[in-house]
């Protein structure tokens, strides 16, 4: 099992950046890919970026590709999600998820995929 704490919202201007942090406690934590998702008032959650468990392979949304880059440092226990040229459209709370991963070489883009999540961060970009 992993506990997942998300770090690294706030309010930005548009234009702005951020990096979100999420710190995983438990052993392992290179056996699990990981994933971002967001979901603002009113909306459903969406998928914004996955990363394999080795780190080499990435998958983002279409709306922030370009964008945003997930990124894990294994030893850290950590992946992030760095975050430019951000518009209101990406105001959100943004939660990361973890999922126990045989290949190493597979990414999941569906939120049903994943076993744990964290309870999230708020990213506020104004206009």
């Amino acid at each position: 099992q992993v506990q997942l704490v998300e770090s690294g919202g706030g309010l930005v201007q548009a234009g702005g950046s951020l990096r979100l942090s999420c710190a995983a406690s438990g052993r392992a934590f290179s056996t699990y890919a990981m994933g971002w998702f967001r979901q603002a008032p009113g909306k459903e959650r969406e998928f914004v970026a996955a990363i394999t468990r080795s780190g080499g392979n990435t998958a983002y949304a279409d709306s922030v590709k370009g964008r945003f880059t997930i990124s894990r440092d294994n030893a850290k226990n950590t992946v992030y999600l760095q975050m430019n040229s951000l518009k209101p459209e990406d105001t959100a709370v943004y939660y990361c998820a973890a999922r126990p991963s045989v290949s190493g070489s597979t990414y999941y883009s569906g939120g049903t995929m994943y076993d744990y999540w964290g309870q999230g961060t708020q990213v506020t970009v104004s206009s």
